[in-house]
């Protein structure tokens, strides 16, 4: 959809959806950010508030579905998640208008502002984030344990419960039905199925918490964004997600993102939970996101043949190699005496 369309499309259906929320008559200073390889990401403002614009370019039905939602929620689930996650101490945006795939502005949410800085190698360097950086491990435990908080029960019906066993069923048919390209990837997998803890209660996860997916401010963390892969599973799942190699961006003597430590993320964790995850079980799950991400890699790459989607697609379908050295320096590492 050209923007021109797309301001047409939202001067359409805004102001009956906006009525009492946000005053204004039109869409002004329509912008694509950059960032998001499966949605599109608007910033516009409507009378003078600013507010952001997340919406599909493509089908849910251009790849098969996947256990574990690889490609996402729909975002008609995602903004209800929002909306849970908006009952606790999260930060959160506020969600205004959902559209389905039906409307003419397609599968979309729109919701407010949250001012702060979202691209990891400005805050993770910049010297003006130091004081930030310093709490964020533990800021983030504390969000992760109140994430895993919600009733689960008040979940969409595409979140249900799952088992470890249907995901590595799931990601051994995704690696078949890619070719059975890369051993890496394989070894990772049976490694993983070698190593598993037993299923443990389920929880809400965020699955996507990570640098990247995190506004920061002078405070800290200011907004928790992305919820598209949001799942249920073990809470220690979150935590080590957060420290995969893929998401320190090079900081790699920091685990946490690239800006903090271990200790610190658990100490935050346990502040609310009243409980932590054992680091061993962290580091199992870093290397179940190492797997995940070199099979997000392979599915955008599967986008990008299929047509369905722009160069951003194909870049990330270039990184599965990054994503196998990662995983195989992360069993090196675990199984180093």
């Amino acid at each position: 959809m050209r923007p021109e369309e797309l301001i047409a499309a939202l001067d359409e259906a805004l102001p009956a959806l906006l009525t009492d929320k946000v005053s204004g008559a039109a869409v002004t200073s329509l912008e694509r950010l950059s960032g998001g390889a499966n949605n599109e990401t608007w910033r516009l403002v409507w009378g003078e508030t600013p507010l952001i614009l997340r919406r599909r370019p493509f089908s849910a039905d251009s790849v098969a579905d996947l256990e574990g939602n690889i490609l996402g929620l729909s975002l008609v689930d995602e903004a209800q998640v929002i909306r849970l996650a908006s009952s606790t101490d999260v930060p959160v945006p506020e969600i205004h208008a959902v559209f389905d795939e039906r409307h003419p502005i397609g599968e979309a949410f729109l919701m407010g502002f949250i001012d702060g800085e979202s691209i990891p190698q400005r805050w993770l360097a910049d010297a003006q984030f130091e004081g930030a950086r310093n709490k964020l491990a533990y800021q983030c435990g504390e969000a992760l344990a109140r994430i895993h908080t919600i009733d689960c029960s008040n979940l969409p019906a595409s979140i249900g419960p799952t088992t470890l066993q249907r995901r590595f069923d799931a990601a051994q048919h995704r690696l078949h039905a890619f070719g059975d390209v890369s051993p890496a990837l394989q070894f990772g997998l049976n490694w993983l199925i070698e190593h598993a803890p037993e299923d443990t209660p389920h929880v809400l996860l965020h699955g996507d918490f990570r640098t990247g997916n995190l506004l920061i401010d002078k405070h800290g963390l200011a907004g928790v964004l992305d919820w598209e892969l949001t799942h249920q599973g073990p809470p220690a799942e979150d935590l080590g997600y957060l420290c995969a190699y893929v998401w320190r961006f090079g900081q790699l003597d920091k685990p946490v993102g690239g800006f903090g430590h271990y200790a610190d993320l658990i100490k935050g964790y346990e502040s609310v939970a009243g409980w932590c995850p054992d680091l061993a079980s962290i580091r199992y799950w870093e290397v179940f996101a190492a797997l995940s991400w070199g099979l997000v890699c392979q599915t955008m790459g599967a986008l990008w043949h299929s047509g369905e989607g722009d160069v951003e697609r194909a870049a990330v379908a270039r990184r599965r190699s990054e994503a196998e050295l990662d995983m195989l320096l992360l069993i090196d590492d675990w199984e180093r005496p």
